[in-house]
């Protein structure tokens, strides 16, 4: 499978090299966009997805979160990668996350782009969110389905910030959700009759309906930013 960008490397701010998919926004340049994988890597689907936001105008920057634990980490959907990826998430605190996010603005920034955005998916929907409230220099974040963020609502999002959740989302229940909108009523979060990673045409529960609504407010959010 081809791709429109390459691998670069990120110098973190504790000093780590982190290799990063970089490719180039096509046509005029709307800003730069960091995308959070998924906890199983820089995928193929990522590159993919950042493929699909550079054919909108984005410079696209997507950070290999797992690199100080194993280079260029990715994984299938099997059990055994699943429980893999899990691992590796959980050894990996937030702090590093952070870090690696503001590389990522930072190259955009010195690349030109006088905006630049923020999505990502499950794991990446929290690291989305952290970033929202930690990382200087963003416009603008959408959180897919990120069941971390719980976790975090003492803090407050810097920038203009959407939640994406599937109603059928076992692992992020509807009281969750609930609570979420009721920590940060500024905050839109929406919600769609969908499952966990309604977003991935790589998984069975994809829902295309979803995916596309959800990536309509996510490019309006920008856009408007």
């Amino acid at each position: 499978m081809s791709h429109k960008g390459k691998m670069i490397t990120l110098k973190s701010g504790d000093g780590a090299d982190i290799l990063a998919y970089h490719v180039n926004a096509e046509g005029t340049r709307k800003g730069g966009l960091v995308l959070i994988m998924e906890i199983f890597g820089v995928t193929d689907h990522i590159k993919d997805l950042c493929d699909g936001y550079a054919a909108r105008g984005y410079d696209v920057v997507s950070p290999q979160l797992y690199d100080r634990q194993v280079k260029d980490f990715k994984a299938t959907y099997s059990q055994e990668d699943i429980q893999k990826s899990l691992e590796y998430r959980a050894k990996n605190p937030i702090e590093n996350t952070v870090m690696d996010v503001q590389a990522s603005v930072d190259k955009l920034r010195a690349d030109g782009n006088k905006k630049v955005f923020i999505t990502g998916y499950c794991y990446g929907g929290t690291v989305a969110w952290v970033a929202a409230c930690r990382v200087k220099g963003l416009d603008a974040a959408a959180c897919y389905y990120g069941g971390a963020i719980k976790d975090f609502l003492d803090e407050t999002p810097k920038c203009p910030t959407i939640n994406h959740f599937g109603e059928k989302d076992h692992s992020i229940p509807m009281d969750v959700v609930e609570k979420i909108k009721a920590a940060h009523p500024e905050v839109p979060s929406y919600v769609y009759d969908a499952d966990h990673g309604f977003n991935s045409d790589r998984r069975n529960n994809y829902d295309k309906a979803a995916a596309e609504l959800a990536l309509k407010r996510t490019l309006e959010l920008f856009e408007k930013a």
